[in-house]
């Protein structure tokens, strides 16, 4: 095999994986259309340095990932494809560097694809690869510092580019998230060489140049915010959006012990057997004294990673997201010694268990057409899916009990993308409970709005991004944004009601669950409310003042 048909197939894949039908999906509630309509205000603003949201300034994350969206809208406009052009072409991206990084730990090629196919078709990965977000560029830009300096680790010849790499995409991250993009890959790599004792590897003329060009890129838009916006720039973006996250959880129902643990396991998907068992395998690695020091970083990288978000009361998936390129190079590992080892045994059981988790699957899909049929597909086609779907486990069985341990440990990368298949055919059903395009664009084609829009808080972003109306949030008995927008928020219907009464006619896209709140506030002021439309789970609706 040549150098360059691996990294050629895993372009090809990854293309199909993360890219290929992204323009099918409207953008979704409420993260999507959060990060797409800053980018769409910097472009109405004509500023390529201050992010907006609701025609103010916004600090909630640095400028790197605007920047990107931006050329993606020049390039593909301010569409689905357009804005998740980039977070797809990191994607792609990150699956080379895997298959680079592990290609320079062993010198083996068939083991250096597999871990990159690992990471290419897992769930979490090709879900934030087709998503508007900023882990995966901020993650990739992790990897790619890590993937740098273990380059130049193992081979003294490229020590130099390996660090100023490492420095320069360390910078990179830091414009993406935050000082995490530097706190994360440095206090790996100090770990690592502490452990090594060669500390000194680090101290040397190129990691003082590499440092130079780190303050030279990261430093200057952070001082242009502080220099412009002060106080409220820091208070915002350093303590409330960094420290504030580390006190107090923002999504408290995850704020327990055991949800990154089980989200690095289950988030890996369809891998997540492997996973499970390839941690012993890298303690058992690590307890080698001649073991390739390929397992003692990759071992202080998950290490930090989950250290530094385990303790933070602000829990979310995406957050230990930085990690998962290390967890798909020791599963990649981890299966490929398993398959060429002589005794087949483990991973006969492992490929079996998995095989039958596969073929359980339609069951659920049976049960979720049942309990909720809006979301998915007609019955005939659904059930064309779970067909179709279910030749692929039942192939994997058959290569199972033929000892074709490679060729099923390929069929199983196709999973999630036939899952993703699955859900593009249901695009219709999904875009109308995901998205509020189809409901602002019924309120603009049918209503002429010259007032604010009411919004039930989850679709007030995604209700600013298709009108480029002005709009408030209402949410009965609820609690501000983590972060508070620069719009009214209205959290009672004594609000709501004295807010009606200022506007001759007011629209509505309110949930199911908030039209009732919203209609006895519209009674209580003496005015009708007029439901003209369900989308989904969003209501649209018109409230007049008597005699309009």
């Amino acid at each position: 095999m040549s150098r360059l048909k691996p990294i050629l197939i895993l372009i090809i894949l990854s293309y199909l994986f993360f890219m290929l039908g992204n323009s099918i999906m409207d953008l979704t509630n409420p993260d999507e259309v959060f990060y797409s309509q800053t980018a769409k205000e910097m472009a109405q603003q004509k500023t390529w340095m201050v992010p907006y949201l609701f025609g103010q300034p916004q600090f909630e994350k640095p400028i790197l990932t605007y920047w990107l969206l931006r050329l993606g809208a020049i390039l593909f406009g301010f569409s689905g494809f357009g804005m998740r052009f980039f977070p797809a072409l990191f994607a792609m991206i990150g699956v080379v560097a895997v298959y680079l990084m592990a290609f320079s730990a062993w010198r083996d090629q068939k083991k250096a694809f597999l871990c990159a196919l690992v990471l290419a078709s897992s769930g979490l990965y090709i879900g934030l690869a087709r998503t508007v977000f900023t882990d995966m560029i901020f993650s990739i830009f992790i990897l790619l510092s890590l993937a740098s300096f273990f380059l130049g680790f193992v081979n003294t010849k490229s020590k130099r580019a390996g660090l100023i790499l490492f420095f320069i995409f360390s910078a990179l991250a830091v414009l993406t998230k935050g000082p995490l993009g530097f706190i994360i890959p440095f206090l790996a790599i100090l770990l690592f060489l502490g452990i090594k004792k060669d500390l000194k590897f680090l101290f040397c003329g190129y990691s003082l140049w590499g440092f130079l060009l780190f303050l030279g890129i990261a430093v200057p838009w952070y001082f242009f915010m502080i220099k412009k916006f002060g106080s409220s720039f820091i208070t915002e973006f350093f303590y409330n959006d960094h420290i504030r996250r580390l006190l107090e959880a923002e999504h408290r129902a995850n704020d327990s012990w055991y949800f990154y643990p089980a989200s690095m396991v289950s988030c890996m998907f369809p891998w997540s057997i492997f996973v499970a068992v390839s941690f012993p395998y890298l303690f058992k690695r690590l307890r080698e004294r001649a073991s390739n020091p390929v397992y003692l970083f990759l071992g202080c990288w998950i290490l930090v990673t989950f250290i530094i978000f385990q303790f933070a009361h602000s829990k979310l998936v995406s957050y230990i997201f930085p990690l998962f390129p290390a967890l798909a190079v020791i599963t990649g590992d981890f299966i490929y010694n398993r398959v060429m080892n002589p005794n087949k045994r483990q991973i006969f059981i492992l490929l079996l268990i998995s095989c039958f988790i596969l073929l359980s699957l339609p069951i659920g899909l049976v049960v979720s057409s049942i309990k909720y049929p809006g979301y998915l597909p007609s019955k005939n086609l659904l059930y064309t899916f779970i067909l179709l779907y279910t030749v692929l486990p039942l192939s994997m069985l058959f290569l199972i009990l033929k000892r074709k341990f490679f060729a099923s440990v390929y069929l199983l990368t196709f999973v999630v993308f036939l899952f993703l298949t699955g859900a593009l055919l249901a695009r219709n059903n999904l875009n109308a409970y995901l998205s509020s395009r189809g409901a602002s664009e019924y309120l603009l084609k049918n209503y002429t709005v010259e007032t604010k829009i009411v919004c039930s808080k989850s679709f007030v972003r995604g209700v600013r991004f298709f009108t480029d109306k002005d709009v408030v949030v209402f949410d009965q008995g609820g609690t501000n944004f983590f972060s508070p927008h620069p719009i009214a928020y209205l959290n009672s219907g004594v609000v709501l009601k004295d807010f009606l009464k200022q506007q001759p006619v007011t629209y509505c896209i309110v949930a199911k669950s908030s039209l009732s709140d919203v209609e006895s506030a519209a009674i209580r002021s003496g005015l009708k409310l007029e439901l003209l439309k369900v989308v989904g789970n969003e209501c649209v609706a018109r409230i007049q003042l008597p005699g309009k």
